[in-house]
């Protein structure tokens, strides 16, 4: 295949026409190889209460992915290629296996290798036979030598799972909306986003909202004084504000309904709706550290760590409020993130193991039924239903709806000509409903250049809101929160010059 043109070059360095779909694949392969497994240790173990009133654990441990496989008629199972599954309506996927050891009366019994269900496979990933053969052998085996790969067959239909445009996680955005100003934070831990929101009240006091449990919104000051600022005196050293900054900070505290932290619990109990009053230090302190910053830890030893980072977004919101400083610009892609199927999936996994009606809800289910009957020890695979999570994740690859009622998210793979199949491959699709105005954001913005393509974009309602990625345009995988922090903390180290070697020798990784 010979290529013209712009984009030479980075079609050249990745292996001709694979260049095209290597985000797919590399997403793809970054959750079969790292996410999965990440997903799965951060769940940990799960406890089922037995009639008896005693508890069994159930830990988790390795989770392995086999190469695609079909299931015949007589029993038989053998592997697969995307041909075939295209042919004969099948669906190209691969069983996931996964390590479970129960835990009665604190002894460990043996461990089992249960069968999860199956996991949709990406043709050209590393689970797929494809991405190790040459192109002769392609041929032999009836496929197309120059298929770039990233997408999925689903019961003989080829669909791509787009990429989504999202406001990016853990990053505190400042809007003004008229008279009001607004922080904005998606809160993101393994997988599961909390949205909070911090503006101002018809009175002008500063008030955050966070999780679906609170009924309101609860008052700034009242929060940072539940997460570790005693005194008023304290939280305004901390501040540090100014003479002009001092005044909105003061109508706060003053304006508020709690001073002590005794007064703050009696307040949140109000808008959680909490009628005992006893043991309100044990019922509300839980849930904010669960829900409130997850992103920041869940443990009690860091609520002084959100309450200066939350007392920090009340100072910036103070100072936007004076004019000090300008707000966000919102459509700046460096406040975007473009979410691939790494992420996209692990969110589904993740819903589909742990949701209200997921797989160990009706692992819990099944093996207290069972306990009824008389049996304490069962053999795990006898309860653990694998067709719950092969067809959830089918149900959604199948039909696009996503969690967070999203919708479009996979769709059927435009084979009109190669040009429509790899712009399918490369679309980005904004959240936001086609049916309203978002002039803004239907603008092209100067930071896209080179990210998105500035001219392909459709006439209509969908103007705007679904893009390209330009020719030449990568999207990195997620990095090492860990490795992130070493590097920073080196860094900014006293009496220490940066260097490449240096940096690579203390911190044993590349940088």
């Amino acid at each position: 295949m010979v290529y013209k043109g712009i984009g030479v070059d980075f079609v050249k360095q990745y292996n001709g026409s694979k260049a095209l779909a290597k985000h797919q694949i590399d997403s793809y392969n970054e959750f079969v190889t790292k996410g999965l497994q990440e997903l799965i240790d951060d769940i940990g173990s799960i406890f089922v209460e037995l009639p008896t009133g005693e508890q069994i654990e159930i830990k988790f441990g390795r989770v392995s992915i086999s190469e695609p496989t079909i299931i015949e008629a007589d029993g038989s199972v053998r592997s697969i290629l995307p041909s075939e599954a295209r042919l004969r309506n099948l669906t190209y996927s691969s069983p996931i296996y996964i390590e479970m050891t129960p835990v009665f009366e604190g002894v460990e019994h043996n461990t089992e290798i249960i069968e999860l269900g199956e996991l949709p496979v990406m043709v050209g990933s590393v689970l797929c036979p494809l991405s190790k053969m040459t192109p002769e052998e392609r041929i032999k085996h009836g496929e197309d030598p120059y298929d770039m790969g990233g997408y999925f067959i689903i019961k003989g239909t080829e669909r791509v799972m787009v990429l989504s445009e999202e406001v990016a996680s853990n990053k505190v955005i400042y809007l003004r909306e008229d008279d009001n100003v607004i922080a904005r934070l998606n809160s993101e831990r393994s997988g599961y986003v909390q949205r909070h929101v911090i503006d101002k009240d018809k009175y002008g006091l500063y008030q955050i909202k966070f999780s679906n449990i609170l009924d309101k919104a609860v008052p700034l000051i009242a929060l940072l004084k539940l997460l570790g600022f005693e005194s008023d005196e304290e939280l305004i050293n901390f501040i540090n504000p100014s003479e002009d900054e001092m005044e909105l900070l003061l109508i706060n505290m003053y304006a508020s309904e709690a001073v002590t932290k005794e007064e703050a619990l009696e307040l949140m109990a109000r808008k959680m709706k909490i009628r005992q009053k006893e043991d309100l230090d044990e019922r509300i302190m839980p849930v904010l550290d669960k829900y409130l910053l997850a992103h920041i830890g869940n443990t009690p030893d860091v609520r002084m760590e959100k309450a200066k980072f939350l007392a920090k977004i009340m100072h910036n919101l103070i100072k936007i409020d004076l004019g000090k400083v300008q707000p966000d610009d919102l459509d700046h892609y460096y406040n975007k993130r473009v979410r691939s199927s790494e992420y996209l999936l692990s969110q589904i996994v993740r819903n589909i193991i742990i949701g209200r009606w997921g797989l160990i809800a009706r692992l819990q289910y099944n093996y207290q039924k069972m306990m009824k009957r008389g049996r304490k020890l069962l053999k795990l695979q006898s309860v653990v239903v694998s067709d719950v999570f092969t067809n959830q994740i089918m149900r959604s690859m199948a039909t696009g709806n996503w969690i967070g009622e999203r919708t479009g998210i996979v769709q059927r793979l435009e084979r009109t000509n190669f040009i429509r199949f790899m712009s399918h491959l490369r679309s980005v699709v904004s959240p936001l409903s086609s049916s309203q105005e978002h002039f803004e954001a239907r603008e092209l913005h100067p930071t896209k250049f080179g990210r998105i393509c500035a001219v392909r974009t459709p006439e209509g309602q969908n103007i705007g809101l679904r893009n390209y990625l330009g020719i030449g345009a990568e999207i990195s995988t997620n990095s090492d929160d860990g490795e992130v922090k070493k590097i920073i903390n080196v860094l900014a180290s006293s009496n220490i010059d940066f260097n490449k070697d240096a940096v690579d020798k203390v911190l044993g990784v590349k940088v």
